[in-house]
């Protein structure tokens, strides 16, 4: 990965969180690395991500799903980042306030129109599974 990739990817996420909406809760995801349609970020799980049981809500789940799947896919020879057709999480074990998890994000593939992405959620110290998204994408003509 280029620095200069990198540094157009960490400038895309910057958009995110000061959007002034909803996003601002990226504010705390790091990017550690990139490929063509691959991006690997972190975040450690604190009081304001965290739902009344003390664990990562689901809603912000699906927020760093469509998230840093719209980077792995900006992060491809066409660099378009879409529109949300059709996104899907399965959540599998809790991630708890004060653990780091890693987000991995990669496009399945990218046709004319619609781009598919696969996201892992990890527990960054285990390695657990803590959810997994699929995120489609429509990419127009």
């Amino acid at each position: 990965m280029s620095p200069q990739t990198l540094q157009a990817l960490r400038e895309g996420l910057k958009v995110f969180v000061q959007s002034g909406g909803f996003d601002r809760v990226l504010d705390k995801v790091t990017i550690l690395s990139a490929s063509s349609g691959k991006v690997v970020c972190e975040m450690k799980v604190e009081q304001e991500h965290v739902n009344k049981l003390g664990s990562l809500h689901g809603g912000l789940t699906a927020t760093l799903v469509d998230a840093i799947s719209t980077l792995a896919l900006l992060n491809t020879e066409r660099g378009l980042p879409g529109v949300s057709v059709d996104m899907n999480i399965t959540y599998l074990s809790p991630a708890k306030k004060g653990e780091e998890i890693l987000i991995a994000a990669q496009i399945l593939k990218q046709g004319r129109t619609l781009a598919f992405a696969s996201v892992d959620l990890t527990n960054k110290i285990t390695g657990k599974l803590i959810a997994q998204g699929r995120h489609t994408k429509y990419l127009g003509n």
